[in-house]
């Protein structure tokens, strides 16, 4: 699919649809193929408007930059900038160069938060792999040839996009053969040594003696699983062996675990086993949970 992308000239598609009955939490908003030679070429992401929205832009060839949080990125040939509006950052291109590149805006609740969970995961310059790439062209090549007609097409367009982003993240885990770093072992010792406790990112950057940044990207690298991910998951394991193996009752689990909401805990339980904490207890589930140590 890029192969085929990348003999188009460059072109643009607004993609919009008269407001229906219901709410589409992911859109396509306008996509296109481009080149840029003017210094003039620079986006505000606090100049933007109110409205939430994402920019996923892959560099085809010559250079952009990225000024994003007081740090100055690179994007170079073969990477995706992948930014959310509203926020503080800019991205243009530098005196006298040339940038060309392959783009979809993305709207919508759910399509804003899966990019800023991907963007805190590996930050706002991905390097992806061609498969994503082959699928990420896919999805702006149905747009630009007017193959989506109906807004449920755009919607699954744009969760398309989003999701070749996630799979790329989870399967980018570290070869198995490759060696683990000290301090890896030492936050994996602290989360399960304090899972009663908050565990945020900044903390398990601390321990491990990492920048938050860089902690999530090489935790995330090596476990194939962001670290709050992994928390959750340590968690819900724990919950279930407590909830098969002692005599507490749910609020008595919920409370060893850091939950003051039963309910809250409630929730995070039947998002992990799809079942109640109640019923797991009842129905004798414990097996299956163990078989994995964590919930998948």
């Amino acid at each position: 699919m890029l192969a085929e992308l990348v003999t188009l000239p460059p072109q643009t598609r607004t993609v919009a649809f008269p407001r229906g009955r219901l709410q589409l939490h992911a859109m396509p908003a306008s996509c296109g193929i481009e080149t840029v030679d003017s210094p003039g070429y620079s986006w505000n992401g606090l100049r933007r408007g109110l409205t939430p929205f994402a920019v996923l832009q892959h560099t085809l060839s010559g250079e952009g930059a990225l000024s994003y949080e007081g740090r100055a990125l690179a994007i170079g040939p073969g990477e995706t900038m992948l930014v959310t509006i509203p926020h503080d950052h800019r991205y243009f291109l530098p005196p006298g160069g040339q940038w060309s590149f392959f783009y979809l805006v993305l709207s919508g609740q759910e399509v804003t938060r899966l990019c800023a969970e991907v963007i805190a995961t590996a930050g706002p310059v991905l390097r992806l792999s061609p498969g994503t790439l082959d699928r990420l062209a896919g999805c702006l090549l149905a747009l630009l040839r007017n193959e989506v007609v109906t807004p449920g097409q755009a919607s699954a367009v744009a969760y398309g996009a989003v999701m070749a982003l996630v799979d790329d993240l989870s399967t980018a885990a570290a070869p198995a053969d490759e060696k683990r770093p000290y301090w890896l072992a030492r936050v994996m010792t602290h989360i399960e040594q304090h899972l009663d406790q908050p565990l945020g990112i900044d903390q398990l950057a601390a321990v491990a003696g990492l920048s938050r940044a860089h902690f999530v990207r090489q935790f995330t690298r090596l476990t194939g699983t962001p670290p709050s991910e992994h928390v959750f998951r340590m968690r819900m394991a724990r919950a279930a062996r407590l909830l098969q193996s002692s005599r507490l009752n749910v609020l008595e689990v919920a409370l060893s675990l850091g939950f003051s909401d039963p309910n809250y805990f409630a929730k995070a339980f039947r998002r992990a086993f799809d079942v109640s904490p109640t019923e797991f207890k009842r129905s004798g589930l414990f097996t299956a949970a163990e078989g994995g140590g964590a919930p998948q």
